[in-house]
C-alpha cells in the first residue's frame, strides 16, 4: 500500500506537488465557513449563516475554481464559477446593509438627548420613533 503511494509521489513534478498543496489548501479554506456556521448556530441555538461564512466561501471558491482550471475540469470548474457568482452577491448585501446602517446621522427626536439608530443600547429592539 505504502509502496504505491510512495511510487505516485515519486512520480509527481514539483510543480504538480505544488498544485496539489494549493489544492488541499484551498479546499481547507472552503471547508473553514461549514466550521465557522456550525460555532455560529451552536451558539445563538438557532441556525445561522455569519458573515464570515461568505468570506471563506468567496476565497476557497476562488482558489478551488483555479485548482479546477489547471487540472481542466469542466465540471469543477462550472461549479466553483457559479458559486462565486453566488457568494460575491451575498458579500454585496452584506456590504449595502452596511451602508444603510451608516447612513447620515439621526436628528434627536423631540425630548431625546441624543440620537438613536433605530435600536436601543442592547441592540434587541427597535426604538419607538415619532413621526413629527
Amino acid at each position: 500500500m505504502f509502496e504505491g503511494l510512495a511510487q505516485w509521489w515519486a512520480d509527481k513534478s514539483a510543480a504538480e506537488l505544488i498544485w496539489l498543496g494549493i489544492g488541499l489548501f484551498a479546499q481547507l479554506m472552503f471547508s473553514m465557513r461549514f466550521l465557522i456556521q456550525w460555532i455560529a448556530t451552536e451558539r445563538a441555538r438557532a441556525s445561522i449563516v455569519p458573515e464570515t461564512f461568505w468570506y471563506f466561501s468567496f476565497i476557497g471558491g476562488l482558489m478551488l475554481l483555479s485548482y479546477a482550471i489547471h487540472r481542466m475540469d469542466p465540471v469543477f470548474i462550472i461549479g466553483q464559477a457559479t458559486g462565486l457568482i453566488i457568494y460575491s452577491r451575498n458579500i454585496y448585501f452584506i456590504w449595502q446593509g452596511k451602508k444603510v446602517d451608516e447612513g447620515p446621522p439621526d436628528v434627536p427626536v423631540e425630548g431625546e438627548t441624543a440620537p438613536a439608530k433605530g435600536f436601543e443600547a442592547s441592540g434587541l429592539r427597535p426604538v419607538a420613533r415619532s413621526k413629527a
